[in-house]
């Protein structure tokens, strides 16, 4: 396992931080919302689509840019992102604020529409995704993927999903709160955890 980052404020934190030594967006990010539980289903979408932006980059390049992502795809409300048509693949692709891959803006439109079809037959994209959570303390430390992130990644791609591999799917539970994936002695691995244990599971 890699040391823990040490920056400045004399905190320890993850080792993945110190890819942006100084940068307190980033640090925000790892403190405020990475690990942290979410159930909310337009922020659920929203970082599915980003983990598919991020393929090939650096999670830093994305965050940069993630309010001009919102932005770009109306708050990552997958029932207007579903409507997204010719103009709006044209307007995305001239957007220099976002990453402007084609393939990946038309995957992340196509997927709003398997998640309008998702959420009509699970009842949310949110009881959906934590019906993959693991058993606790069942997945280790650090891992680029997981056995429930290829089953999330398999069940996804029958859906009909794209960009959704099961390293795209661990990184999405990591971050999401799926698991608790803080390194131990970071200094917010208590936090997080305690946020999970008072998390009520959606479809619960």
């Amino acid at each position: 396992m890699k040391p823990l980052y040490l920056p400045p404020d004399g905190r320890p934190r993850c080792a993945w931080c110190a890819a942006a030594p100084g940068d307190e967006t980033y640090l925000r990010y790892h403190d405020e919302e990475w690990g942290s539980p979410v159930a909310d289903d337009f922020r659920l979408f929203e970082k599915l689509c980003l983990e598919g932006f991020q393929s090939g980059l650096s999670w830093r390049t994305i965050l940069n840019k993630r309010e001009a992502f919102r932005a770009a795809f109306a708050g990552f409300d997958y029932h207007r992102v579903a409507r997204f048509g010719a103009a709006d693949v044209a307007r995305l692709l001239a957007d220099a604020g976002i990453v402007r891959h084609r393939g990946k803006i038309e995957a992340a439109i196509h997927n709003a529409g398997r998640c309008v079809e998702l959420v009509a037959a699970e009842g949310s994209l949110a009881a959906y995704l934590w019906r993959f959570e693991p058993p606790k303390n069942s997945v280790a430390h650090n891992l680029a993927q997981s056995a429930p992130s290829e089953a999330l990644s398999k069940d996804l791609k029958k859906r009909g999903w794209k960009f959704v591999g099961p390293t795209t799917m661990h990184a999405l539970m990591q971050a999401m709160g799926l698991i608790n994936d803080h390194q131990p002695g970071c200094h917010h691995w208590a936090e997080a955890q305690k946020a999970r244990d008072r998390f009520k599971r959606p479809g619960i």
